[in-house]
This record gives C-alpha cells, structure tokens and sequence, in this order.
C-alpha cells in the first residue's frame, strides 16, 4: 500500500507536543535565571513545580518524568547559588519538587492507559455500529437520503435508536424505532429488531404483518432473556414506511413511535395524522393500523426518535423540532443534517440526555430514481387520510 499523500497544511501531532514543550522548559528557564539573579531573600524555587504539572495534559510519563528532571536539576542549580544544598530551606524544596513530580509521572501513566481504554472502546463501539446499522446510501429507490446518529453515551457511540431501509421490488421500506433504555444494554435488542426487519422486509408482505412480525420478535426476546426485576419493562417502539418508485400514496404503519414531519418547498412543515398501535413487546396480536399519506416529487420526509423532540436545554425546554426545521425545508438532505446536528447540541449544551437518531429523505422526480440492494437506514412517519384497516390493507 503506497502511503497516505501528505495533505497541504496538514498538522503532525509530534509537531504540536514538541511546540508546546516549549512552555514548560521555558518556564525553567525564566525562574532559574530570575531566581539565581534575585536577592537571597526571593525564593522562586517552589515555583518550579508548574512546569511538570503542565507537561501531562499534552504528553505522555515519559517526558513528565524529564520535565520533571530538569525542573529539580534547576532546583539544585539555585540551591548552590543561594547559600549550598545544605540549608534546611533548599533540602525541602528539593525532595518536595522529587515527590511531586514523581506522582505527576504516575498520574500521566495512569491518565495514559485510560486514554488506550477509552480509544479501544470506541473502536468496538463503532464496529458494532457499523455491523448493527448498514451505512445509508446516498440513494435508494427514488428517495435521497441523510441520517445522522447521536449517542447519549460517548464511549458507545451507539444505543437503542435504530434504523434501517431496503428496496425490495418496485418500493422501499424504511423502519426506524427505539429500544427502551440506552447505551450498550439495549443493543441486544436493537440488533434482533435490526435482524428481524432485513429478514422479513424484502418478502413484500403487507406492513401489519411485517410489524406483526417484530412484534412476535422482540416478545420472544423479552420472554428468553428478559431479567426478573424488568419484567414487562422491555419494548421498543418502531415506525414503518413503504415509499413505492411510482405514485405519490405512501404507507405507514407506527408502534408507538412519534410521527414525522413533511417538509415541503416554501417553509411547510406539516405533521401526518398517526394512528399508533402500543409499543413492540407490549400486546403480542395487536391489530395494526396502516395510515396512508402523500409524499410528492420535490418533498423531503424528516424521520426522527424521541431523543430529539425530548432533548432540553438548560431551562428545560424542549428541542422545538417543527419550529426550527421550517427555516431549511428547501435545503438538500445533507444540509438539512448538518443544521439540525449543530442546532440540536446548541439547544442541550453539547450534551444529549438521551440517544437521537434522524432522516432525511428527499422523493427525487421518477426519472432521477436509482435503485440500490442494500440496506440501509431510516425514519419517517406523516399526516395523511384516514386509517386503513389491516384487513383492507391486505391484498
């Protein structure tokens, strides 16, 4: 493999820890040379200890320890300029500078290894996620499309939100939903409803049997695996979407989930009527509705889960997802993404409280359709007519 082309203005990271050893070294300097030129009255010596208390926070134990070093040596150097090593004074200075550095090099160490746990950590969680959630094409069907994942947890980088679509004849299904709970113990769950979709999804049977379908999934998982203490407590809510290549008459079956918001060109931004059944796990044979809405050319459907709605700011408000989303219902999918991403962590202070997941999905005019195999993700759910039942939904 040839190597990585050095891209202009590129910054090396042994060039910044070199450029900032500078402070602490300097920081020697300038209190030895004042101190050693200073009346025998000025003790500037404890002083020394700055230098390699700064070094850990962009180095490693290694060099703490030689910071360290040096700051005792110019320690020594204006004990023998002030009156000897042998003063009461200058022996304490000396072994207390000894002490602290030495614990400062055990607290770099230490803060070293967690930084290679936390970085081991991520890189599973990121390949679990890339494992769990198929990465989403740019285009699937006549649907183009943009998603964005948040974790509550920052070592997990993945929890119970989930999502995913695939083609499957002349449509495309989309389901999105949320695992009771968060983080790495509602993955379990997640990656069986996951499972469960891709299996079934491609078999075009009507969208009340399919959630039929992850309903009898996520009950037996609860049934086989379910703790005692959380009996009853394990469900996942779960939006299904089918999107077909030709027409404009979109299906929609939810579980609990919360509906999606149409965008449509001139700053419309309407909510589609919603007849949710209970969560998945909740009523195993529970009789699905299945809603119908219009989703036309030039339209961009925003899925999303409830730890974006829910998501507070230091008030306790509510992140105002209508409201806001209205300012960019004319912006491609990607730049739709991009502002909820930095507007949604502005509104909480840069902290979720809970996993958030979301989708753009822009329907592209039926000559610009590209259609792909694979499985990707989504969420969507939206206003429309009255509910169909299951069984006229069925052919």
């Amino acid at each position: 493999m040839s190597p990585r082309p050095r891209v202009a203005g590129e910054r090396r990271p042994w060039l910044s820890t070199h450029a900032l050893l500078l402070l602490p070294i300097t920081l020697i300097v300038v209190i030895t040379v004042v101190d050693t030129q200073a009346p025998s009255s000025v003790h500037l010596g404890p002083a020394l200890v700055i230098a390699p208390a700064l070094t850990p926070s962009f180095a490693g134990p290694r060099t703490t320890a030689a910071v360290g070093a040096l700051a005792v040596g110019a320690q020594i150097l204006i004990a023998h300029t002030h009156g000897g090593l042998g003063t009461t004074n200058h022996i304490v200075q000396t072994i207390t500078l000894v002490v602290l550095s030495a614990l400062l090099v055990l607290y770099s160490a230490l803060r070293e290894r967690r930084q290679a746990q936390l970085a081991q950590v991520r890189t599973v969680a990121e390949a679990a996620q890339h494992v769990l959630m198929w990465p989403l094409p740019e285009h699937i069907g006549p649907l183009r499309i943009a998603s964005l994942y948040l974790a509550a947890e920052d070592e997990a980088q993945i929890g119970g939100d989930l999502y995913a679509a695939t083609r499957g004849g002349d449509a495309v299904r989309v389901l999105i939903g949320d695992v009771r709970g968060k983080g790495l113990p509602a993955i379990g769950e997640a990656a069986l409803l996951l499972s469960a979709f891709r299996e079934s999804a491609h078999r075009r049977i009507p969208l009340a049997e399919l959630a039929d379908t992850l309903d009898q999934s996520v009950s037996r998982y609860a049934a086989d695996l379910e703790p005692a203490e959380e009996a009853g407590e394990r469900f996942a809510t779960a939006l299904l979407v089918e999107i077909p290549d030709h027409g404009q008459v979109t299906r929609m079956t939810s579980c609990g989930h919360p509906p999606p918001l149409l965008l449509s060109p001139g700053h419309v931004v309407t909510v589609p009527s919603l007849h949710p059944s209970p969560p998945l796990g909740v009523h195993a044979g529970t009789d699905h509705t299945l809603d119908v809405f219009s989703f036309e050319p030039g339209d961009t459907l925003l899925l999303y889960t409830d730890g974006v709605v829910e998501a507070r700011d230091s008030g306790g408000r509510f992140y105002p997802l209508a409201e806001r989303v209205a300012r960019w219902t004319e912006d491609s999918p990607e730049a739709l993404v991009h502002h909820l991403r930095r507007d949604l962590l502005a509104h909480v202070g840069g902290r979720l409280g809970d996993d958030a997941a979301l989708i753009a999905l822009h329907r592209t005019p039926v000559d610009r359709h590209r259609h792909h195999g694979r499985v990707a993700t989504a969420d969507a759910f939206r206003h429309g007519p009255a509910p169909v039942s299951r069984r006229q939904a069925r052919p």
